[in-house]
């Protein structure tokens, strides 16, 4: 094994802080990850990790080489973009998050798109509504909804969606349709726990002022599939872009309410770590992704 493939089986077993997951998502055998650690320490005359049974973490000297490597990768890929003829015809595996609803509405139907334009880029796609640790997870980027909040990603908005607030027509008929906020407020809800577990609220634009509402409900999901399954099954309200639920709106099933007051637009943006910006995978891969959102609201 190479300096440079020492460099990345070392900073792939600090991130997922085991050798056999390491092993597993490189494909190598089990003893050979440790073989090959246990020459990178030997030429280096370091200990770099920290083993116990349950879990590898770095030693501090493991921590300051982790950092030199990390560079160092990039540096090594970013100069081969630059300088092979391949750097129009990007390659290689690109690893990316995106939230399932979004994929399967705006992504997933034209990926066929990006695989005739970039044919030689090995897309792995996870999806899920989950908060994903980028460069632990070994993810080049990920599309989310809301206002990003990590500050060490570089961020690109996509896509402004539309939100309403809406129940099944089977609910409003045994409690009523509100007309009010505080009619609303008597209402019961399908609860939505975000990534945190947290409970996310209603919010209403009034006046141009959010106001945000907490409603009971006899059920808490963090699913966006379960979400609108039990707005459809009558559990109670909901809160969400309008494209999620279009068809079930057009059809009749479920009905909008308090429109004079919809949420602000949902921001949607392109997240990844700022060692990942120079990449020509994930340049064309983000600049694909905002094509496919351009349209949507």
């Amino acid at each position: 094994m190479d300096r440079l493939d020492a460099m990345h089986l070392f900073m792939r077993i600090v991130d997922l802080g085991s050798f056999t997951k390491a092993a597993d998502e490189l494909r190598l055998p089990r003893a050979s990850v440790s073989l090959a650690l246990q020459q990178l320490e030997l030429r280096l005359g370091v200990r770099l990790l920290n083993r116990t049974t349950r879990h590898v973490s770095p030693t501090l000297d493991g921590q300051a080489y982790y950092l030199r490597c990390q560079q160092i990768l990039q540096d090594v890929g970013d100069a081969e973009d630059l300088f092979r003829t391949s750097a129009l015809k990007p390659r290689g595996k690109l690893r990316v998050d995106l939230q399932g609803t979004q994929a399967l509405h705006f992504v997933l139907p034209r990926l066929g798109e990006f695989h005739a334009r970039y044919p030689d880029v090995e897309l792995e796609i996870g999806l899920g509504d989950r908060l994903v640790d980028l460069v632990r997870e070994g993810v080049d980027c990920v599309l989310r909804s809301g206002e990003p909040k990590d500050s060490s990603m570089v961020g690109r908005r996509v896509a402004l969606l539309a939100q309403v607030t809406c129940a099944s027509r089977d609910y409003l008929a045994r409690r009523g349709t509100p007309t009010t906020l505080d009619e609303f407020a008597t209402h019961d809800a399908v609860n939505y726990a975000g990534s945190s577990g947290r409970i996310l609220p209603f919010d209403f634009l009034v006046d141009g002022e959010k106001r945000s509402l907490m409603l009971g409900g006899p059920v808490t999901v963090s699913s966006a599939y379960a979400y609108a399954a039990c707005c459809s099954a009558g559990l109670g309200f909901i809160q969400v872009p309008r494209y999620h639920v279009q068809a079930q709106l057009d059809r009749g099933e479920l009905v909008e309410v308090l429109d004079d007051w919809r949420p602000a637009p949902m921001p949607v943006s392109v997240l990844y770590p700022h060692a990942r910006q120079l990449s020509s995978r994930v340049r064309v891969f983000v600049d694909w992704l905002a094509e496919c959102m351009a349209g949507a609201s």
